[in-house]
């Protein structure tokens, strides 16, 4: 069994945990460490790769993979000296060469990479959700500040605006954290920078508490996640301290519409984010494919890690 991912990611421990008290044999890899302390050595025959991966402490034969487990891997590393069209070339070849060889591997994967790159676009999640039968927010992704506004003002609550493509962002070499917030004054949706990249901005969806429901397989794990701060409240991510957890049945119709999603986009694993309203009715605000879920498991003593193992040991 093949783990891919970073040296700092804690979160496969438990899953190799599990996976080495059952005997079964794993090699855990980041591809960010090619090419500078990692290689690939592979031949073409009989319609697959034959050779191995290895960084400097250990490798793996490819045709012994039965199953992946894809986390968190890194960036290729490049050697320094390079010009700029040259780190480029060579982060291209590394892409499609070292990247190429390991998506080839025809064995179950949690999540396979470009299944992944699909479902982080949240424009393809929520349309895509919609179809499965999952109640989405009413939602604006544009650029036109006036549009903004207009739609904003046509709204008989509060706006929300989320980020589209992940909280942390790094500038000037700081890592800043940007979470959804309520738009406070709608004049500022015409603001004439609004217009430099794409915006998102959601109906609020009238909040009792959120749930994160972990999707591995045909499991489900729901967690509710109560906060206790006014900035928690608004996004749970922003104040943890704050939080109260507790186990969750997830309603029939809600497991059946993740689902269909979960087929849809060709997943395995998946982290859902759900309001659940004083009405006890739930909307989805995104599918995470590679979402966090250790500290719930910690926090609520859930199978996660178990339930994960057990699936990539069903290929071995």
């Amino acid at each position: 069994m093949l783990v891919l991912t970073g040296a700092e990611d804690g979160t496969v421990d438990p899953v190799i945990g599990h996976l080495q008290e059952q005997a079964i044999p794993i090699v855990r890899l980041d591809p960010g460490d090619f090419p500078v302390s990692a290689s690939v050595s592979t031949e073409l025959g009989d319609g697959a790769w034959a050779g191995t991966v290895q960084d400097a402490f250990r490798g793996v034969d490819l045709e012994s993979v039965r199953s992946v487990y894809y986390r968190r891997p890194g960036q290729f590393t490049l050697s320094e000296g390079m010009s700029g069209p040259e780190q480029r070339w060579a982060y291209r070849e590394a892409r499609i060469g070292f990247g190429g060889v390991l998506l080839a591997l025809d064995c179950l994967w949690i999540n396979r990479p470009e299944r992944m790159s699909a479902a982080e676009y949240k424009p393809v999640q929520l349309a895509t959700a919609g179809r499965c039968g999952l109640s989405v927010p009413r939602t604006l992704i544009t650029n036109v500040p006036e549009h903004a506004y207009n739609w904003a003002k046509g709204l008989s609550g509060p706006v929300v605006y989320k980020p589209l493509g992940g909280a942390f962002h790094v500038e000037e070499g700081r890592t800043r954290i940007v979470y959804a917030n309520q738009v406070a004054d709608l004049e500022d949706l015409l603001d004439p920078s609004l217009s430099l990249t794409a915006h998102c901005f959601q109906e609020w969806v009238a909040k009792d508490h959120e749930v994160r429901v972990v999707i591995v397989g045909g499991e489900l794990f729901a967690v509710a996640i109560r906060a206790g701060s006014a900035a928690g409240h608004v996004d749970w991510r922003s104040d943890y301290a704050s939080h109260r957890y507790e186990i969750v049945e997830v309603p029939a119709d809600v497991r059946a519409g993740l689902g269909r999603y979960m087929k849809a986009m060709g997943l395995i694993y998946g982290a859902a984010d759900f309001v659940v309203s004083p009405n006890g009715s739930w909307t989805l605000l995104e599918v995470n494919p590679n979402g966090e879920w250790a500290w719930l498991a910690d926090a609520v003593e859930l199978p996660v890690a178990a339930s994960i193992a057990t699936l990539l040991k069903g290929r071995q």
